[in-house]
């Protein structure tokens, strides 16, 4: 996701350059650890603001049913509601602190309303675990991460410090996209960091990184500048995306560059995923915003929506993802909405959330974040149809 949450335009990347300074002696190489006790880094405290803390600890105030239980996969999915959005999607509100699951017919079937806003708040991504068991969740402004247990509702697993950013293997500096690999450990982009790192979420320890906090450039796996995503790609590769210079490059789990390219036409790439046919989507997080999608074999756009006013205009839009109808399903952050695009008319055909209207009540959203797709829980047999 972004690393600036509520930038109007890209120039917040001009200023990025004076984060990184070198690094101080004795600290770790990027893919080897040394094994000498080091002194705990305190890191540095962070003020919270009134934008930060958004509306605070809120809930919808719906009554939940109770979750079926995970029978899918993300390779044999629950069945399909068809279109406009085939399952529930899982939102990151970021701004209403909370997690919330919509149903395609625009139910609120399950909402983890922050527990306390210190450990929680700004929940900017939100991932299944590929059980469908838990939840990924990162906190750019937080500077830590968290497991969700989904039947529960609960945090299981928390990382980083919060609302302390520092360089130490046990903290953070604008946490993104953190998954839950099939292993069980976690990957997240670091961003400011300019690092990946892999976390064993037994021993709650690093165990590799790629880059080095300070060393801010283009050379992966050694370095990178600003990376906001680190997507895990079927047969254990990644995409990495980084801001400055839009680059998106695909690498191998012991760090092999695939490929590395420029996403075309996007000034802000956020999130590079992975289309059913090979090719790259990536969200562009500007105003107006827009969704590229390109063959990284021979870099050339095959697919963009664009519009620069109106109802159908993008405003920082941070994530988007293909469906498997082919449309195309993204949150528009400042207008606090997520929506459903057709591919080929490039009509909006669904909407949750008030455009341009913050709230946390039925039907509305604050700067939403982050989302998935619920294929794993039933929900469709669950409810039946409406009365």
């Amino acid at each position: 996701m972004p690393l600036c949450p509520f930038a109007r335009t890209v120039a917040c990347i001009a200023v990025l350059s004076a984060l990184c300074v070198p690094l101080g002696a004795g600290f770790a190489d990027p893919l080897r650890q040394s094994k000498k006790p080091v002194k705990e880094d305190p890191g540095t405290a962070v003020t919270v603001t009134p934008e930060m803390l958004g509306a605070g600890a809120v809930s919808s105030g719906v009554d939940l049913p109770p979750p079926p239980p995970a029978t899918g996969t993300r390779e044999q999915p629950v069945a399909s509601w068809g279109k406009p959005l085939p399952y529930p999607i899982v939102i990151a509100d970021r701004r209403n602190n909370r997690l919330i699951e919509i149903t395609p017919d625009k139910r609120i079937v399950w909402e983890f309303p922050s527990p306390d806003l210190h450990i929680y708040r700004g929940n900017d991504d939100v991932f299944f675990s590929p059980d469908g068991k838990s939840l990924m969740v990162n906190e750019e402004d937080n500077y830590d991460i968290h497991i969700v247990d989904y039947a529960r509702r609960e945090i299981t697993f928390n990382y980083g410090m919060p609302d302390r950013k520092g360089r130490a293997l046990t903290q953070f500096d604008f946490p993104d996209d953190a998954h839950l690999l099939r292993d069980g450990s976690i990957v997240v982009a670091d961003i400011r960091n300019c690092r990946i790192l892999f976390i064993d979420t037994d021993k709650s320890e690093v165990t590799r990184q790629w880059g080095k906090a300070g060393h801010c450039r283009h050379d992966p796996p050694h370095a990178f500048i600003y990376p906001n995503g680190v997507t895990p790609l079927e047969g254990g590769d990644f995409l990495v995306t980084e801001i400055p210079d839009s680059w998106i490059t695909r690498l191998t789990a012991d760090g092999k560059v695939v490929w590395s390219l420029r996403a075309p036409h996007v000034q802000y790439p956020s999130d590079a995923y992975p289309t059913r046919d090979g090719q790259v989507i990536v969200a562009d997080y500007v105003k107006p915003g827009g969704v590229v999608i390109f063959d990284p074999r021979t870099g050339k756009v095959t697919w963009e929506y664009r519009v620069k006013s109106g109802d159908k205009m993008l405003d920082h839009p941070s994530l988007a993802l293909e469906l498997p109808t082919g449309d195309i399903v993204l949150n528009d952050d400042e207008r606090h909405r997520v929506l459903v695009i057709d591919r080929q008319t490039k009509e909006i055909i669904w909407q949750y959330g008030t455009t341009d209207q913050a709230g946390h009540g039925p039907g509305e959203l604050f700067y939403p974040d982050g989302f998935d797709i619920d294929v794993f829980h039933d929900w469709k047999a669950a409810l039946g149809p409406r009365p």
